[in-house]
């Protein structure tokens, strides 16, 4: 199969431009090998244009790093906007030279069936346009976090009821006079729910599972101890019971906040105002059926909070670190969280608004069914490995642990995939060349 029975031809295909295509296209370009990139919008789209304006980086700015470029402001403990990782990732491209095609969609692509290992096109990726670019390698960096999922009974909910995901609200103006209810309880719903009662509208948060860490503690910040005492794992490991097979991927523990002096988790916001009601379960109309779960919920949330923090204070004890005891020992104020009952008339509570902070899922439906599985998530290995030679994925949380899918994955991610395709080329041309790369 030639190169020529497509329009286009290069080595490797990468969809996607945000900061794991990046990180793919930069790595490939330190070893000297060619790819393409392809954006349906602008660099960095997701951060740029589908979250809300305030939405702050919970993994902290030392996370923001690719292949060759390490954070370089002036507030490594600090929590950059999404808007800011956008800019940030625009001008790594830029600097880069790498070779992004923003506003180019990606129709579907076809891996042919009879393509052998020494073919020079194993797939084509067909554009909205009608181009095809073949190519040897494709990597899919679209991530686990395209979908937005909205629950079914959100159709049972009264029309005269605002109802919009978190991937496309943008501030509280931007949303119909009248009090609002957030549904969802992990980064999304507690930043806009903070968000919007700063604003002083009155606010309803339907809880749901989540983790709940402190951002500070004695005398550092989260991030700090997280790499002191080498934390990381535990903060990107998802709840246990979501299953390796999951749709809806778990978040991040809640730590950055606005007003950096507390925290925030359900106890905060019920201090300046949020009403807590348990998680949605059915709808009739303006009236929601709820779990009575808010107390619940809460005392697993602060269980994590004490389980980090007395891994904090082990870490320092075995290791012998200096550092000031903190007195009282943070924690979620369960003091102002109260049970809120099994229903909730959104009309005589005079909620217009609700705002489904209800996470996201893959969307692959470009790619063949054959490399799918039944949900139509991508059958893989590592979160990295496709099923056919040459496929690849980046940003794919591997089982439970969402650290393949987290910004500072994209470097060892990225030099991972360019690996794999520079020894595929070096085995392929029969050169004497070591595949080892420096």
């Amino acid at each position: 199969m030639a190169a020529a029975a497509a329009v286009e031809y290069t080595e490797t295909v990468v969809i996607g431009a945000g900061q794991q295509g990046c990180g793919v296209a930069a790595a490939l370009q330190e070893l000297g090998r060619r790819c393409v990139v392809l954006e349906r919008g602008e660099i960095g789209q997701s951060w740029a244009n589908e979250r809300w304006d305030s939405l702050l980086v919970g993994s902290g700015n030392r996370s923001v790093r690719f292949p060759g470029w390490d954070y370089d402001g002036d507030d490594p403990d600090g929590c950059m906007s999404g808007l800011e990782l956008a800019h940030r990732l625009r001008r790594y491209a830029k600097d880069r030279a790498l070779p992004v095609r923003e506003h180019t969609v990606v129709r579907e692509v076809e891996c042919p069936e009879d393509a052998g290992d020494r073919d020079d096109v194993r797939f084509r990726t067909h554009l909205s346009t009608g181009e095809v670019i073949g190519s040897r390698n494709l990597v899919a960096a679209v991530g686990g976090y395209a979908a937005p999922r909205t629950p079914a009974l959100a159709a049972d909910i009264a029309p005269t009821v605002h109802q919009r995901h978190s991937r496309d609200y943008r501030n509280p103006g931007s949303l119909p006079d009248g009090a609002v209810l957030v549904v969802g309880a992990g980064i999304s719903g507690q930043q806009i729910a903070d968000e919007l009662v700063a604003a002083g509208r009155q606010v309803y948060l339907s809880v749901g599972r989540h983790r709940a860490w402190p951002r500070r503690y004695r005398g550092r910040s989260l991030h700090e101890w997280m790499f002191a005492l080498s934390l990381y794992e535990d903060f990107v490991t998802g709840n246990p019971g979501g299953g390796a097979g999951a749709t809806t991927l778990p978040g991040l523990p809640v730590t950055a906040v606005q007003d950096k002096s507390d925290d925030l988790n359900l106890g905060t916001l019920a201090g300046k105002g949020v009403v807590l009601v348990g998680s949605v379960r059915a709808a009739r109309q303006h009236v929601l059926v709820l779990e009575d779960n808010v107390v619940s919920v809460a005392k697993a949330a602060s269980r994590s909070f004490r389980h980090v923090i007395d891994k904090i204070d082990d870490g320092i004890r075995r290791r012998g670190f200096v550092a000031p005891e903190e007195r009282p020992v943070p924690d979620v104020p369960m003091d102002r969280v109260t049970a809120f009952g099994d229903r909730l008339d959104l009309a005589r509570h005079g909620i217009t608004t609700v705002v489904w902070c209800t996470g996201f899922g893959p969307d692959y439906r470009i790619l063949p069914d054959r490399v799918l599985d039944n949900t139509g998530a991508p059958l893989q290995e590592l979160g990295i490995l496709g099923v056919l030679p040459g496929l690849y994925y980046a940003g794919l949380p591997d089982g439970e642990s969402l650290a393949p899918s987290a910004i500072a994955a994209s470097v060892e991610n990225g030099r991972f995939i360019a690996r794999q395709i520079h020894v595929d080329h070096v085995m392929r041309s029969g050169t004497p060349a070591s595949v080892i790369t420096p």
